[in-house]
């Protein structure tokens, strides 16, 4: 027999790999979406209105987004912040674009109007004070 062989019969044996990962991903909490009140909603839409008119004047807004991020392997997600320069407001698809400035090269990013949870700047932070 060769050393190879007759070192690997020696080797470890895991029964059950793979269960550390399993055990480790159930153990991952995550949050679930709140849903807004109609006073948040109605908020979050003059803010986006003031947003896609500033817009339309030629204005790119630097603005910080608090949006729900549905997890991919299971139920929930987590709440992030994403802050960027606001190119569009795309009523049709209800999307907002932001402008990407950090890491290679400049690329889009898209949020749905539904992940929303708030929308915080200099632009719309005023707005939180008018109710």
């Amino acid at each position: 027999m060769s050393l190879y062989d007759r070192a690997a019969q020696f080797a470890s044996y895991k029964a059950l790999s793979g269960y550390e990962d399993m055990v480790a991903e159930e153990a991952r909490l995550t949050d679930s979406e709140a849903p807004l009140s109609e006073n948040a909603m109605v908020l979050l839409n003059q803010k986006l209105n003031l947003i896609s008119d500033v817009i339309e004047d030629g204005i790119r807004p630097e603005l910080a987004f608090t949006v729900f991020v549905p997890d991919q392997k299971k139920s929930g997600g987590k709440y992030v912040n994403m802050i960027g320069t606001v190119k569009k407001i795309d009523t049709v698809y209800r999307k907002v674009i932001l402008v990407e400035t950090e890491g290679l090269g400049r690329m889009n990013r898209m949020i749905d109007f539904d992940r929303i949870a708030d929308i915080h700047g200099s632009l719309v932070d005023y707005l939180d004070d008018v109710e």
